[in-house]
C-alpha cells in the first residue's frame, strides 16, 4: 500500500502526567522530531529487513486534522511517554481516558475520554486500512509494529463502549540473563541438547522476556539452528553463533501447529513454540522433544505441578497415563514465573522451578504430584526452588517487603511461618 507523504508540523506539545505523578522533563525537541522514528501503517507489519527503510520522522505524524479532538495526543506521543517513564503498557478505548501501566498498576493519564473519531485516527497510525477493516470484520485484531525506541504488540478489540486498543511496550535491546538475575540453572537448561523446557506464568509475568535472554545466551554460545513461532513476533533476534529465523503466526504461517509440523523438516536444532494452547501443539512439541530436537514454549500457569495438571487436562483419562509417560521422559524443565514491586519502585522475578530428575520422572509416570512439591522444597542441588523460597529469598536481600512477600506467596501461611522462623 503506497503511503502519501506526511506534512510536517509545528513542535509536539508537552505530554500530560499521569494523574498523582510528578511532573516529568519535557524531551528536547530534537529528540522527538529527529532521532525517534515510528513505523508507518503500510509497513507496520514488514519482515524485519525491512523495517529500517520503512521509518518515517515523529515529527511527521498527521495532526489533528487527521481526526482527533482539540488535545488529544498522537499514538505515537503516547508510547513515547510510555517508554520514557518505563510504563509497560498503553491502554486507549472509545468512552475512556487513557491508561498506562506502571510496574503492575494502572495510571490515569490527565486527557479527555477518547471519542470514536481520535480512536480510528491513532488506528490509521499504526495499521493499515486493510488491517482495520479486518479489524472491522472480526472485532479483534493481534499484530506487532515497531518504532526506532521499542517494538509494540497490538491487540485491536470491541467492547461494550465501543473499540479498544492495549498496545505492550517490548524493548529493543535483549536483557541477559545476568541483567535480569535470573538463577544458574537457567544456563544450564539453555544448554539441553534435547527435550521441552516450558516457561510458564500469567499475562505480564515477564516469560517473553526470560525466553529471550535464554535465547540470546543460546545464540551467543552455541552455534545452533533456532526458529522460532510466535503470536506475534515480540524480541527480535539477530544471528549471531546461531542461525535463528523467526515466524509470526498470521503472517509468515496460518497456525501454530501447522508451523511446528513443518518446522521438524527445516532441520532445527532448537524450536520455540510463543504459546502451547491446544493438544495438537502439545503433541506436536513432545514428538519434536523425543525426536532430537529442543523445544521451548510458554503456558499460563502459576507454578510448575499446575503446569503439569494443565496439560493433562488436554487429554481424556485412557490418554493421560501415556501423556505422563511421554512428559516425563520428554521433559527438561519447567519454570513457573511471578513479577513483584520491589522496595526501589522496581519489579523482580520470582520462580517456581522444577528440574526433571530421575526422581521426578518417576513421580510424573505416576502422578505423585504431591511427593514432587516435596522434593523441589529439598532440590536445591538440583537447582529447583518453589515460589515461597524464592520471595523469602528476596526478602532477606531486602529487595521486597514482607507484605509483598505475603501478597505474592500462593500459600501466605507458609509464608508467615517463614517469616516467623518456623521453617
Amino acid at each position: 500500500m503506497t503511503q502519501s507523504p506526511r506534512p510536517s508540523v509545528p513542535p509536539l506539545p508537552p505530554i500530560p502526567t499521569p494523574t498523582g505523578m510528578p511532573p516529568r522533563p519535557q524531551p528536547a525537541e530534537e529528540s522527538l522530531a529527529g532521532s525517534t522514528q515510528f513505523m508507518p501503517p503500510s509497513a507496520a507489519f514488514s519482515p524485519p529487513s525491512q523495517l529500517n527503510s520503512a521509518t518515517v520522522p515523529l515529527s511527521t505524524v498527521n495532526r489533528p486534522s487527521t481526526g482527533r479532538a482539540p488535545g488529544q495526543p498522537s499514538l505515537a506521543e503516547l508510547v513515547l511517554m510510555a517508554f520514557e517513564e518505563g510504563y509497560s503498557d498503553v491502554h486507549v478505548g472509545v468512552g475512556e481516558v487513557p491508561r498506562m501501566r506502571d510496574r503492575g498498576e494502572m495510571l490515569t493519564l490527565s486527557y479527555p475520554e477518547t471519542d470514536l473519531p481520535t480512536f480510528m485516527s491513532w488506528l490509521r497510525e499504526i495499521l493499515s486500512e486493510d488491517e482495520i477493516q479486518r479489524f472491522q470484520r472480526e472485532l479483534e485484531f493481534d499484530g506487532a509494529t515497531q518504532y526506532e525506541f521499542a517494538r509494540v504488540r497490538i491487540n485491536v478489540f470491541d467492547s461494550l463502549r465501543g473499540p479498544a486498543l492495549v498496545l505492550r511496550l517490548i524493548p529493543l535491546k535483549i536483557l541477559t540473563m545476568e541483567q535480569l538475575r535470573l538463577p544458574d540453572i537457567f544456563r544450564k537448561v539453555s544448554d539441553a541438547h534435547k527435550g521441552l523446557i516450558l516457561v510458564t506464568g500469567p499475562t505480564g509475568s515477564g516469560k517473553s522476556t526470560t525466553m529471550a535472554a535464554m535465547v540470546d545466551y543460546i545464540n551467543k554460545e552455541h552455534a545452533k539452528h533456532i526458529i522460532t513461532i510466535e503470536d506475534p513476533v515480540e524480541f527480535v533476534h539477530q544471528s549471531r553463533r546461531s542461525l535463528i529465523k523467526q515466524r509470526e503466526v498470521g503472517m509468515h504461517t496460518h497456525e501454530f501447529d501447522r508451523a511446528l509440523k513443518a518446522a521438524l523438516r527445516e532441520d532445527p536444532d532448537i524450536i520455540l513454540v510463543g504459546e502451547m494452547r491446544d493438544r495438537e501443539t502439545v503433541n506436536t512439541a513432545l514428538k519434536a522433544a523425543q525426536t532430537g530436537h529442543l523445544v521451548m514454549g510458554t503456558l499460563h500457569t502459576n507454578s510448575a505441578i499446575k503446569t503439569l495438571e494443565r496439560i493433562l487436562t488436554l487429554y481424556t483419562a485412557e490418554e493421560q497415563p501415556a501423556m505422563r509417560t511421554a512428559i516425563a521422559e520428554s521433559l527438561v524443565a519447567i519454570i513457573a514465573q511471578g513479577l513483584c514491586r520491589t522496595t526501589d519502585s522496581k519489579r523482580a522475578a520470582y520462580h517456581d522451578i522444577m528440574i526433571n530428575t530421575e526422581t521426578v520422572k518417576d513421580y510424573v509416570r505416576q502422578g505423585k504430584y504431591d511427593e514432587i512439591a516435596e522434593l523441589m522444597l529439598d532440590g536445591e542441588y538440583d537447582g529447583m526452588i518453589t515460589s515461597n523460597q524464592s520471595l523469602f529469598n528476596l526478602y532477606q536481600e531486602g529487595r521486597i517487603t514482607e507484605e509483598t512477600a505475603l501478597e505474592m506467596s500462593p500459600t501466605p501461611n507458609e509464608m508467615a511461618m517463614r517469616l516467623r522462623g518456623r521453617v
